[in-house]
């Protein structure tokens, strides 16, 4: 029978990608021209936020940064050394899309893809000079070097589509990934960092891609929604004919771009303690702006748990980036069939 393995999930914010404290303060200088900055159901501007929280200076030291960057630095480099180990035959990575791919022709809340293989192409330097400051360096962590065509597993992602369906989703079906933002048929790079930061570029590891559309209006899908989809996917793929180890991906996350600290403890706690009331009410004002990629995580929490997975390791860093508490938090975190937590902090 397909077995659902292991799953993980991780951040993919441009601080994990372009070396502190330097490029962080580089993205700072953009949150302090920000006038829609996100936190609790409220939105700010720079000014209005700083006197609305504490004051973070003593985050964003250069000691500090550098610390928290080595911190995430090495919990990437256990993720990875984690995924080699679960000998997976093909990972469910579950996203979201920043309209690199889809714009506002198709805003599916749940999207499969069902191909046979997607594009994952590097970026020109006329795409990249047009990037916000410090966005560009981060950038070429998600992307190869040369376009390189991605297995992907067509037989169940068809299977997760009907499955799906047949429990009252209307999943969306995409076979073909559009031209998208940068004219170039790619796979986004919530999908393309899990290959250049975990699998390594040359990864023939086939993936299904699920797309959540976390981020846009109208119809972003309720936390409980995303968690009663996860558990139908796990059922879906606990259910697809042969002998499959498949691992499961949350890409994207946690709070940001304002951290909120407290958000994140309490919603890892609700995860380690397979609270399905607390993943499936998590409201929608705070899932807003970046932290609204916590519906992916909720979506894979629903799968670990519909698989009788738990969690077995936590990592967290807040990576502040100016004194008004902008940044983004990091959390990475392994589900295993032993439900006892080996490590948490």
């Amino acid at each position: 029978m397909t077995e659902i393995v292991a799953g993980f999930g991780t951040s993919h914010g441009p601080q994990l990608k372009a070396a502190p404290p330097e490029a962080w303060e580089t993205r700072g200088v953009a949150d302090r021209r920000s006038k829609g900055l996100k936190f609790r159901g409220g939105t700010y501007s720079f000014e209005e936020l700083k006197a609305l929280r504490e004051d973070f200076s003593a985050e964003i030291t250069h000691d500090v940064m550098q610390r928290r960057w080595d911190s995430c630095q090495a919990s990437m480099d256990a993720l990875s050394r984690f995924i080699e180990e679960q000998d997976v035959d093909v990972l469910v990575i579950i996203s979201s899309d920043h309209k690199e791919t889809y714009g506002d022709e198709w805003l599916a809340p749940f999207s499969v893809f069902w191909g046979d293989e997607v594009a994952h192409a590097p970026y020109t330097q006329a795409q990249l000079d047009k990037m916000a400051p410090g966005l560009a360096e981060a950038a070429m962590g998600d992307v190869p070097d040369r376009t390189v065509m991605r297995p992907t597993h067509r037989a169940l992602g068809k299977h997760i589509i009907q499955s799906t369906q047949a429990d009252d989703f209307d999943t969306g079906a995409t076979e073909v990934i559009p031209a998208g933002r940068y004219e170039n048929h790619t796979i986004p790079h919530g999908f393309g960092f899990i290959y250049q930061r975990f699998l390594g570029q040359e990864s023939t590891i086939p993936m299904v891609p699920i797309f959540i559309n976390t981020f846009w209006e109208p119809n972003p899908p309720s936390a409980k929604r995303c968690y009663d989809f996860g558990r139908a996917v796990g059922r879906a793929i606990q259910s697809f004919p042969g002998d499959l180890r498949v691992g499961v991906v949350a890409s994207g996350g946690l709070s940001h771009f304002v951290i909120d600290e407290k958000l994140d403890s309490e919603f890892i706690q609700a995860m380690k303690d397979h609270d399905a009331e607390y993943l499936s009410s998590v409201p929608a004002g705070e899932m807003m702006s970046g932290a609204s990629e916590l519906r992916n995580w909720i979506a894979v929490a629903g799968i670990a748990d519909e698989a009788g997975l738990g969690v077995t390791n936590v990592d967290y860093e807040p990576c502040y980036r100016t004194e008004a508490g902008t940044g983004n938090a990091m959390g990475f975190l392994t589900w295993e069939p032993n439900t006892g937590e080996r490590n948490a902090r």
